[in-house]
């Protein structure tokens, strides 16, 4: 597309549309080595190695409308397949490291080596955070939370409805990309708080229990730049049975 061409495309609102998924499905093609869109050449291979892509444990469209098949056919097979290629070529020349689980490294960024540290700590956390997100979702969600995990959430912020007005204000006072978390700290005490680009709570020692993905990647198909729609809407996919289980593994 020349400079006149692409001026005029982006005139109107549904030609930025149409840019946006011709620029992703550029991005597509260099992100993972198969299935690309049809039309457009597949990236070389990934290298081997001992991390790979977990699958999604239910259909590309389950989660729609809040989550569309095609951001997550985006997210998954290409902007996850891309941190699990990226790790295994970061931990290639280190076995030592690559017999290590992702959330154990990304737990221990300090023991790691000078070399691989940064490229550990950004496409492990890309691999770890997505792995972790991916189970935290579900087509039958959006009910509270019970149980346990409910009494916790009461006890901390009041209400289910105060934990979700807090955690709302939080992620849209995070700027730029990055992530944001409900954690339990060491202590028992469950917590709200936000990390950049891909970083984990794991590194200072709190055990994620639910997160919400900021990335523009995991929302831009279909809300563009209101990322407040997308994180009210976001509610209603949360598997709070799931969560719910997380906490009481980590408090047993």
């Amino acid at each position: 597309m020349n400079r006149r061409s692409l001026l005029k495309t982006l005139g109107s609102a549904a030609g930025f549309a149409a840019y946006a998924r011709a620029f992703n499905g550029r991005a597509w093609a260099q992100a993972a080595p198969s299935q690309a869109p049809s039309g457009v050449p597949a990236a070389p291979a990934a290298p081997a190695g001992p991390f790979t892509l977990p699958a999604l444990p239910y259909a590309y469209d389950a989660l729609e409308p809040t989550i569309d098949a095609e951001t997550m056919h985006l997210h998954h097979d290409k902007h996850h397949q891309a941190y699990v290629n990226n790790l295994n070529a970061a931990v290639a020349n280190y076995p030592q490291l690559a017999s290590r689980s992702v959330d154990d490294l990304i737990a221990n960024l300090n023991s790691l080596p000078d070399e691989v540290r940064t490229a550990i700590r950004n496409q492990g956390g890309g691999h770890a955070n997505h792995s972790f997100w991916w189970m935290i979702l579900s087509a039958s969600g959006g009910v509270e939370p019970k149980a346990d995990l409910a009494k916790a959430i009461d006890a901390q912020f009041g209400s289910y409805a105060q934990f979700q007005a807090a955690f709302t204000k939080t992620a849209a006072g995070l700027f730029g990309s990055g992530w944001t978390w409900l954690t339990l700290a060491p202590g028992g005490k469950l917590q709200i708080e936000t990390s950049p680009n891909q970083d984990s709570p794991l590194t200072a020692g709190r055990t994620p229990l639910l997160a919400l993905d900021l990335w523009e990647h995991s929302y831009y198909l279909k809300y563009q730049n209101r990322r407040a729609e997308y994180v009210a809407a976001w509610y209603k996919v949360i598997n709070w049975d799931y969560v719910s289980g997380l906490y009481a593994k980590a408090k047993a």
